[in-house]
């Protein structure tokens, strides 16, 4: 039985094509281990607060000595690193905002990134500690950013990518749905995306 755990960022519902790529993704997980689990974490209904001076004294200040300002300051990076670590796939939908991914996203992606728990520093560089996790991430773009002009614009895929890896999550896999607002594809993006699955 595998343990998905689900990271929505899009806040569009049921008309988003990130959400509906990623439950795609999900479906097909499940065709080939029907009694996964999954848990859904949409953080557009529990945003993560983006970091202020209180976060970062609790990030910095050892355990023991965490007052209940720290301890509650921290409570939300240490549930998400805690799913991350009880899952063994995430599937993460990615829609694209203005070249990038969403102030929501980035915002737990500050959380989950922490010295000492999920990346440690070493004579040889920074390594990750979470590892042993596959990842498929749902990347829908209005545009298409894969290929053509367009392509040196696309920050979504690079930077998760990289910030992924950095905490030790190395085996990503991207689904791109692409030209949602391009008249000539728009009406089968979705469906060629979910063709394009691979599991």
């Amino acid at each position: 039985m595998a343990r998905i755990l689900n990271i929505i960022s899009s806040p569009r519902g049921e008309q988003s094509n990130s959400i509906k790529l990623a439950n795609a993704v999900i479906d097909r997980l499940r065709e080939k281990e029907p009694a996964s689990f999954v848990k859904v974490k949409d953080l557009t209904r529990n945003p993560f607060p983006h970091l202020e001076e209180v976060h970062l004294n609790a990030f910095f200040t050892p355990a023991e000595k965490h007052t209940d300002e720290n301890r509650a300051a921290i409570q939300h990076s240490n549930e998400a690193i805690q799913e991350i670590m009880d899952a063994d796939i995430l599937v993460i939908g990615a829609p694209m905002y203005n070249f990038g991914i969403s102030s929501t996203l980035k915002a737990w992606i500050d959380h989950i990134t922490r010295a000492g728990i999920t990346f440690k520093y070493t004579p040889e560089g920074p390594v990750g500690l979470i590892t042993g996790k596959k990842a498929y991430v749902a990347v829908t773009t209005g545009g298409i950013y894969s290929s053509g002009d367009y392509k040196p614009f696309d920050f979504v895929t690079p930077y998760l990518k990289m910030a992924l890896g950095f905490i030790g999550i190395t085996d990503v896999t991207f689904i791109r749905g692409e030209g949602f607002a391009v008249s000539v594809v728009q009406e089968t993006a979705l469906d060629t995306a979910i063709d394009s699955i691979v599991v």
